[in-house]
């Protein structure tokens, strides 16, 4: 039953942002500030895992190709580059709703303990369209962006570690990339990110805007915000690609 009524409160946080619009020139500025404060704020962070990521993904291919029973194909060796451009929503994601959604959570927290949030639905202003709706569409629309980003630097990762170690030429992994390249994993990997960017916004905001105590509520909101957010992406991942591979 507590499912249900935490699902259902859910339900109304997120229809509570579509009633009572403020004006437009709040929510575009708002929106821009939570743009830079998402994409900005996380890009070195999923720079760092994106080329580490198709680094690792290429010499542990390699490793694995290595032996008399396979064939002694270079371009081969970069086939692992397909599981960087597919797991590239997934973790980076994953991080993101530690560093994205704790933030949102405690942020949203802070202000309902501080009864900010009282003050503003005093003043007659709708705080869950406010507060929540720029949040959700600033994450859809630049997540999306860095895990483009994230893409192109785990292939750039893999590439530079290939060539560094000697496994195999750029020429190689170039061939490679071109001969395992599919447009449909571009095409999933877009459609998982907005999936997984509607998760992490919006379950940190429910947590965050519904806290109730002090701070150490806030810290067991964000924790559990982490948590159910992480665990949503990994069953969107397998439902999304039961339907779409």
């Amino acid at each position: 039953m507590n499912f249900f009524s935490e699902f259902g409160l859910y339900l109304l946080t997120l229809k509570g942002m579509f009633s009572k619009p403020e004006n437009g020139k709040m929510y575009w500025k708002e929106f821009m500030h939570q743009c830079s404060d998402i994409g900005i704020g996380s890009l070195g962070i999923v720079a760092i895992i994106s080329v580490f990521m198709g680094a690792v993904s290429t010499l542990q291919t390699a490793y694995q190709l290595v032996s008399p029973l396979i064939p002694s194909l270079p371009s081969r060796r970069s086939s692992g580059i397909r599981s960087s451009s597919e797991f590239s929503p997934t973790l980076v994601c994953i991080v993101l709703a530690g560093v994205v959604g704790s933030k949102i959570a405690s942020e949203l927290g802070n202000m309902r303990v501080s009864e900010q949030i009282d003050a503003l639905e005093i003043m007659g202003i709708n705080t869950k369209a406010y507060l929540i709706m720029p949040k959700l569409l600033a994450a859809i629309f630049v997540i999306p962006m860095l895990i483009v980003i994230s893409m192109v630097l785990s292939i750039w990762g893999g590439r530079v570690a290939g060539t560094a170690t000697g496994i195999l030429s750029s020429a190689a992994f170039d061939k490679g990339l071109h001969q395992y390249f599919k447009p449909y994993n571009v095409f999933f990997a877009l459609a998982k990110s907005y999936t997984f960017a509607f998760i992490i916004s919006s379950i940190p905001a429910y947590f965050g805007y519904n806290v109730q105590g002090g701070a150490l509520e806030i810290g067991r909101a964000s924790t559990k915000a982490v948590v159910v957010s992480c665990v949503l992406v990994l069953f969107a991942d397998y439902v999304l690609s039961a339907i779409l591979l």
